[in-house]
């Protein structure tokens, strides 16, 4: 019987959770300035994947992170960039990038 209600219960503070901003994010009350751009050179090596740079909110103030050639964890991996994303009427939040 305790299954039957909780398992329902999960699904929805879950769901309800994940609309949110995960836990310890940043909220920054204000856009990132443009991305920098730069030449990207030769991979270090056969594989190896290109990554942009971006905006870091860092002890109060955007920070640049350069790009960088990194190798995918598994084969097929793609990267997804990582990016701000403004919620309406609370900011911005920075999305990280992460492989598929």
């Amino acid at each position: 019987m305790k299954q039957r209600f909780l398992a329902p219960l999960a699904l929805v503070g879950g769901a309800l959770l994940s609309a949110c901003a995960a836990p310890g994010a940043v909220v920054v009350r204000y856009g990132p300035p443009p991305p920098r751009y730069a030449v990207v050179g030769v991979a270090p090596g056969p594989g190896y994947v290109w990554t942009e740079g971006f905006w870091d909110w860092r002890g109060g103030n955007y920070v640049w992170v350069q790009g960088r050639w990194l190798r995918p964890p598994r084969p097929r991996a793609v990267w997804i960039p990582g990016g701000w994303v403004e919620r309406p009427r609370h900011g911005y939040v920075f999305r990280r990038g992460h492989w598929r």
